[in-house]
């Protein structure tokens, strides 16, 4: 089976960009990124992250980007990039990656480990953990960012109104898939770009500036907050347009 992304010949030229989301978010925090992209001609597929464990998120991912035909920009924020570095490993169809105040990982390495790694993270101590079933008779921890918290540290430049409305539709993420090592990187063989965000509270800019730097991506920085596919969705797309050019053919 393959996912139908556009029917139009100007679309089946361009690759097909699957966005994935991080932790506290959903599929519409790309909404206005998609809507530049699609006006650029590319298909686009929004996946919906789990959020449950690092394997089982990229199985998920892995098993959406099976369904794509023909070449594929992948891009993700935050954990989405945690995701997408082992689910995109030695995939035939993945082109370019795009992390987006995102993390890129080693193997060996989880995504709380480096999210702590540098001063400047507010979310830790934002977090309320809830314990819920785990479907197998034992439970697991949801972490959710406090209602009033959200916007400062998350959103501080998305307008009060939408900040409101994504905090009250934040999706939370298990402690044990922050938790949970990356078993691949897949940035190792495959052409990166970062978007790096300045004023960012949840992924320290210095923190994503020694992953891009370490693993040799092509790094854009800007002061925004880490809610940047929100706030500056044009320079997201931007960014994928340009890791799409960069690596067509």
């Amino acid at each position: 089976m393959t996912i139908d992304t556009d029917a139009s010949p100007a679309a089946e030229e361009k690759p097909t960009v699957v966005l994935v989301h991080g932790a506290f978010a959903e599929s519409a925090s790309w909404n206005g990124v998609i809507e530049q992209l699609r006006g650029e001609g590319y298909p686009v597929v929004a996946v919906a992250n789990p959020l449950r464990g690092l394997r089982e998120d990229a199985g998920q991912l892995r098993s959406v980007l099976d369904r794509v035909s023909g070449p594929i920009v992948l891009a993700g924020h935050s954990y989405g990039g945690s995701v997408m570095s082992v689910a995109a490993d030695g995939h035939p169809g993945v082109r370019a990656l795009v992390y987006v105040a995102s993390f890129l990982l080693a193997e060996g390495e989880s995504t709380g480990e480096l999210a702590g790694r540098f001063p400047g993270n507010e979310l830790g101590s934002a977090l309320d953990p809830v314990p819920v079933p785990d479907g197998k008779g034992g439970t697991v921890t949801d972490l959710y960012i406090q209602p009033d918290r959200f916007r400062p540290v998350f959103a501080a430049d998305v307008p009060p109104e939408v900040a409101e409305l994504m905090a009250a539709t934040q999706r939370p993420i298990t402690s044990e898939a922050l938790e949970e090592k990356a078993t691949a990187a897949a940035w190792r063989t495959i052409p990166s770009w970062t978007l790096v965000t300045r004023q960012d509270l949840a992924v320290p800019a210095e923190a994503q500036v020694f992953m891009a730097e370490r693993a040799q991506s092509t790094a854009v920085e800007i002061d925004a907050s880490h809610a940047v596919a929100v706030s500056r969705p044009g320079a997201v797309a931007d960014l994928v347009v340009e890791a799409a050019r960069a690596t067509a053919g």
